[in-house]
């Protein structure tokens, strides 16, 4: 009967290995697809049937990068915007979130579902109005629209306000009796215990930042003023598309992110498993 155990739990075992691999290879394979298409010629990465591994690595395609289109000017525009979105982010929506989990104010609970009403609704429904509000202010065409409505949001505050809840309220009343307002109780104590939320959200506001494009072609028109998510799709052409050099242009945009996740993946990781520890 051991023996049959044993059997069965190194099968299932085994079973389950196989899945996550395929899954891996699933989620891996357009990646490393899009690596190898950086490499090739116009010709192999259209070629039927495809052709897997480029005859000759073709460093070139990373050269014309910076010569075809205005690369740098497309990053400098999201870096830019993605710091001030984070920095926004992290400063707003840890304040509120403070305000919602620890101080009792009349209609607290009602602003506060209120916030989280804006959670489900689908971020296409309010594009129009924000649009409207965009041209009134006249920020059509510059930074500002991309970097205002992103200052703030509601799943940050969220976030934030759970981790703030699971904190233990002998914090709170200690630095009371010390004669510590809300402010410096938030500055001094909650803020810096909540180090790795804030870096979760941080990161979740950066990769959101960084990959958004709906907003950007729908604001901007001006070429310098387009992120790289947007100045990426104007190389998607009419009547034909250089996939090598669209391939070696995403490959560069994502290059931060994927370092920026490696180094902080264990702060990111702690954060959302601290979250919602408590409602």
């Amino acid at each position: 009967m051991s023996k049959e155990r044993s059997q069965k739990r190194s099968t299932g075992k085994l079973i389950v290995h196989i899945i996550l691999i395929v899954g891996a290879l699933l989620m891996v394979g357009p990646f490393i697809w899009m690596i190898l298409t950086s490499f090739m010629s116009l010709g192999e990465s259209t070629r039927v049937p495809p052709v897997i591994i480029p005859a000759q690595l073709r460093w070139q395609n990373y050269q014309r990068v910076f010569t075809s289109f205005p690369f740098m000017r497309f990053y400098w525009n999201t870096f830019s915007t993605t710091v001030m979105k984070v920095a926004g982010q992290v400063f707003f929506c840890s304040m509120a979130a403070y305000a919602f989990a620890r101080i009792r104010f009349p209609g607290r609970d009602f602003l506060f579902v209120m916030i989280l009403s804006v959670l489900m609704v689908p971020s296409q429904a309010y594009i129009i109005p924000r649009y409207l509000l965009m041209a009134r202010l006249g920020w059509l065409n510059t930074l500002t629209a991309l970097t205002v409505p992103g200052l703030t949001s509601s799943f940050g505050t969220f976030l934030l306000r759970q981790f703030f809840m699971s904190l233990p309220t002998e914090l709170e009343e200690a630095a009371t009796l010390d004669g510590c307002n809300h402010f410096q109780i938030y500055y001094k104590i909650f803020a810096p215990l909540a180090k790795s939320g804030m870096i979760a959200l941080a990161i979740f506001t950066a990769l959101w930042s960084w990959n958004d494009l709906m907003w950007p072609l729908i604001v901007n028109s001006s070429p310098l003023k387009m992120p790289l998510s947007a100045g990426l799709s104007s190389l998607q052409g009419q009547y034909g598309t250089d996939f090598p050099l669209l391939m070696a242009g995403s490959l560069m945009a994502i290059a931060p992110m994927i370092a920026m996740f490696i180094v902080l993946q264990n702060q990111f990781v702690e954060g959302i498993a601290l979250t919602g520890t408590k409602g």
